[in-house]
């Protein structure tokens, strides 16, 4: 019966680990929450800043399996090139150590003392109001609660220790391909190598020896390392070439970084005992040690092979034509919500660009005389009504997740954005039934209301270009710019009437041009003010 306690209190144990983790992990990013979204932004082409950011994010979100999950989904959102990607594998497997390193902390007389952050976090979130210091709380109440698991598996080892068929099995596994085998397995079906990394600690603080000694602990180690690419793999089932490709090569890091080391720990038996046990007198200590080493020596080899990593990949997973309208959008992302919200915006604005285009196209079918097929163009807005439905559904998702206010105030002014956007569609739509019943009822007009149009559209143009200006630059300046322009518009719009009427007056102008023409420039007036609706909440997002 003891035993089945002690297996229950290294279950509960390596429940409250994860849960601990993944407190600390989610009040980390939510504190880091714009710093993540900045260090994504500044992917690279220079390997080294690759490697910098793939490391710092997996060390602020403690998990490699979640930063390359998110790296796929960048690829297959288009936002990331394959060799950007692998730098960021690569530094994403160096971040990931951090987890072990704080877990061997707890071998040292120090981790009783951590136990209090939990009940200093806890109630202290339980009092506080603001957002900002109730997740510091949290954080802290993440990594004390991280401590306290480790004690439930530590403790839980002690029965273990004791049983001599316990330990004489654990012993008695010496082959080096089973213990790799092991470390695989186990880290697959958990997909967590955090997870199997901590119990391997914690069986060492115990005193509990894994084969029979020696390089014996690091086999299983390896395997870890190999096994946690499970979860990118699943991540990239229905992505496109691009994003299998960014899995397999996480795959190849971690096979031929353990391959590698496999046949050095295979021909220098001493390795641990020479290196490790030499420098550090913990075996908790000497494990995290080798698991941060493994993966900065791969790095460091591997790195001036990136583009041998991608060409391999490329030759194994060919190109596959894709259909789908959708560039940024990625659900591997929805775990992440600011960054999720940042690819959303980014698909919003492609969405914006697409109504531009189209109504462009409108006011050139309207202006002209060439025969173009009006109604084959207006089925042609149906890509953007059918963007615009899976954006809102991608943030509907992300709104289901747990959010900070200032998400939740960016997702707000993304829904105005978005209305703003397709207006400019259902603008275009309407200026080709002006052209539409132009061409039905055979109406001319005079070339004032073609120079009336071409200004019109024109400013209009420019109103969208310093659109695009203000996202790329976040000069709030450029708002000034686009009001003034916004006036003159208005201006336009009032002496065009004016001019028509006067026209009609002199009998210049056909009245049953009359209805088009009004509600023509009424309709390009309409457009400059959505633009400049958008422009403003894109000033408003960014500030936020």
């Amino acid at each position: 019966m003891d035993y089945v306690t002690a297996v229950l209190q290294l279950i509960g144990g390596l429940g409250a680990f994860l849960i601990a983790f993944n407190i600390l992990s989610e009040s980390v990013e939510k504190l880091a929450n714009t710093g993540l979204k900045k260090l994504f932004n500044k992917t690279s082409s220079n390997r080294f800043i690759g490697v910098g950011i793939g490391c710092l994010v997996t060390m602020i979100i403690q998990s490699s399996s979640a930063t390359t999950v998110m790296i796929v989904g960048f690829v297959n959102a288009g936002v990331m090139t394959l060799f950007q990607a692998t730098a960021m594998i690569m530094g994403a497997n160096i971040g990931t150590t951090i987890t072990a390193q704080i877990v061997a902390l707890n071998s040292f007389d120090i981790s009783i003392w951590l136990f209090i952050l939990t009940f200093i976090g806890v109630f202290g979130a339980m009092l506080v109001k603001k957002e900002r210091t109730k997740q510091i709380l949290m954080a802290l109440a993440g990594l004390g609660l991280v401590f306290v698991s480790l004690e439930l598996m530590s403790s839980s080892m002690e029965i273990f220790k004791n049983s001599d068929a316990f330990t004489n099995a654990l012993t008695s596994i010496n082959n080096p391909f089973l213990l790799l085998l092991i470390g695989l397995g186990i880290t697959a079906v958990l997909q967590s190598s955090s997870a199997v990394t901590t119990i391997i600690i914690s069986m060492a603080a115990a005193g509990i020896t894994i084969g029979n000694g020696g390089n014996s602990v690091l086999y299983v180690i390896l395997g870890t390392n190999i096994g946690t690419c499970v979860t990118a793999l699943l991540s990239s089932i229905g992505a496109n070439a691009n994003a299998k490709r960014a899995s397999l090569i996480h795959l190849m890091f971690n096979v031929f970084g353990s391959i590698i080391f496999f046949i050095v720990l295979v021909l220098w038996p001493s390795f641990n005992e020479m290196t490790f046990v030499k420098l550090f007198s913990e075996e908790a200590t000497q494990i995290a040690m080798f698991h941060t080493f493994f993966n900065v020596v791969c790095t460091l080899l591997f790195l001036p092979l990136i583009k041998g990593f991608v060409k391999i990949s490329t030759l194994i997973i060919k190109d596959k034509k894709s259909i789908s309208n959708v560039t940024f959008l990625d659900e591997r992302l929805l775990s992440s919500p600011t960054i999720a919200i940042d690819q959303a915006y980014k698909e919003t604005l492609k969405l914006g660009q697409t109504a531009m285009n189209k109504f462009n196209d409108a006011i050139n079918i309207f202006s002209s005389n060439e025969m173009i097929d009006i109604d084959e163009k207006k089925k042609e807005l149906h890509e953007i009504y059918d963007l615009n439905e899976k954006i809102l559904s991608y943030v509907l998702k992300i709104s289901s997740q747990e959010i900070v206010q200032t998400d939740e105030q960016s997702l707000a002014k993304l829904y105005r954005i978005l209305i703003d956007f397709t207006r400019i569609a259902d603008i275009a739509d309407n200026i080709l039934n002006y052209a539409k019943q132009k061409r039905k009822d055979d109406i001319t007009f005079s070339d004032a209301v073609g120079e009336n149009v071409n200004d019109l559209s024109t400013l209009l143009n420019n109103q969208f270009t310093t659109l695009t200006k203000l996202v790329e630059s976040h000069d709030i300046n450029l708002l000034n710019e686009i009001d003034s322009r916004e006036d003159e518009i208005d201006k336009i719009r009032k002496k065009a009437i004016k001019d028509h009427i006067k026209r009609l007056e002199e009998g210049k102008c056909s009245p049953k041009s009359n209805s088009i023409f009004i509600s023509l420039i009424s309709n390009l007036e309409r457009c400059g003010d959505h633009i400049s609706f958008a422009c403003h909440a894109l000033s408003d997002a960014q500030e936020a």
